[in-house]
């Protein structure tokens, strides 16, 4: 039996929740370094990560996580999603995790493609000069599922 081998990912990144942010960038990251394509799209709430001005203000999701082991009255604290996001930014640095917006340049830079979802980027009232200089582009979801349209190609929703 021969076994077939994953020649494309490609990410679909709707929350810029730092735990989910990363898990996307991690997966696409380790991709390239297999020599598979990568790409992502950024669409509705993912627009954040690719956004100027908002891609250094992400935060960890304390409110409806379970993982957070913490009851979600805790988590809606003030104060609570600044103190869980800077540790947990202080355990990526351990870990030599390059901060978001690097992360997004060491993406382009290996040939993963990153890409803005058109009808999120209409619904929020974007324009191009608002997002990242290293973005591919603005697609329809047509367009991204075109990309798609390969044998051995994945679609991953985070």
């Amino acid at each position: 039996m021969e076994k077939t081998k994953i020649r494309k990912m490609l990410f679909i990144l709707s929350k810029a929740t730092i735990e989910n942010v990363y898990a996307a960038f991690i997966m696409a990251n380790g991709a390239r370094m297999e020599g598979i394509d990568s790409e992502i799209f950024f669409t509705f709430f993912g627009l954040e990560v690719i956004q100027k001005k908002k891609l250094e203000h992400l935060r960890v999701a304390t409110v409806g996580n379970p993982a957070m082991h913490i009851p979600t009255m805790l988590g809606g604290l003030p104060g609570m999603e600044a103190l869980a996001t800077k540790m947990m930014k202080k355990e990526m640095e351990k870990l030599d995790m390059p901060p978001i917006d690097e992360f997004l340049e060491i993406l382009s830079d290996s040939g993963c493609k990153l890409w803005a979802c058109k009808l999120a980027v209409d619904m929020f009232h974007l324009k191009e000069k608002d997002l990242i200089d290293n973005l591919d582009g603005i697609l329809t979801i047509g367009d991204f599922y075109n990309r798609a349209d390969k044998d051995n190609t994945h679609l991953l929703f985070i």
